[in-house]
């Protein structure tokens, strides 16, 4: 074998040895960092309270008034998640936990979506992790070790969800402000401008009469 040819063979191998590695790899997300604060006393109580954990109910899916939401949503995410019992399983639970929360589903979608594309395990360059890029330190500060895997699909929407109604709640029903807080870009707007366009392009929903509300919203003027 001529120099070059083994020169080209050993460079093919080496590729092929670091594609296989980023395959091994955890997804990274370039989500941005929240910022860790002290909490009262009070609020700290309530957060840890308001991320107990309650198993969504059994019957959650068929539910009649989720049951059109579901089947709505269900075919959007058929790209990341191809398993249809997969697919209602995260969409119940995303519904269940930005109800507990006071959030709208839509939201909560957008954020997975723009935080880290539903990859389960990313992890951005901060250490934020999973579906919705919890920052780890909230675990010691409303959290305990029995809680503690931001990888488990409902510990990490517990949590996001919680903590962005903590921060919606801190700039009084603030969108804009509450997202910044979340990533951690207050007083930029890249993130919830990106947040919300992603949102509104992609997971909209026109219920049909008693169902569940249409959900719609808009960066503000800044």
């Amino acid at each position: 074998m001529r120099v070059n040819d083994r020169q080209f063979v050993a460079r093919r191998g080496m590729l092929a040895a670091m594609a296989f590695a980023c395959l091994l790899a955890p997804a990274v997300s370039l989500a941005g960092a929240q910022v860790e604060e002290s909490l009262a006393p009070s609020v700290a109580t309530l957060m840890s309270q308001a991320i107990s954990d309650r198993p969504v109910p059994a019957d959650y899916t068929n539910r009649m008034e989720l049951r059109p939401w579901i089947d709505a949503m269900s075919p959007r995410l058929a790209d990341k998640l191809d398993d249809v019992r997969a697919r209602e399983e995260f969409l119940a639970t995303v519904h269940y936990e930005a109800t507990r929360a006071g959030l709208d589903p839509q939201l909560v979608l957008g954020v997975i979506q723009y935080e880290s594309n539903f990859r389960k395990y990313a992890i951005s360059p901060a250490g934020a992790r999973g579906y919705m890029q919890v920052m780890p330190f909230w675990t010691g500060l409303i959290g305990s070790g029995a809680n503690y895997n931001l990888f488990h699909l409902r510990t990490n929407l517990r949590y996001g969800c919680v903590i962005l109604r903590h921060y919606l709640d801190i700039e009084n029903g603030d969108l804009y402000r509450a997202l910044g807080r979340y990533n951690g870009s207050l007083g930029r707007s890249e993130y919830p401008t990106g947040v919300i366009a992603v949102m509104n392009r992609n997971w909209q929903y026109a219920p049909r009469a008693g169902t569940l509300r249409a959900v719609s919203a808009s960066v503000p003027a800044r």
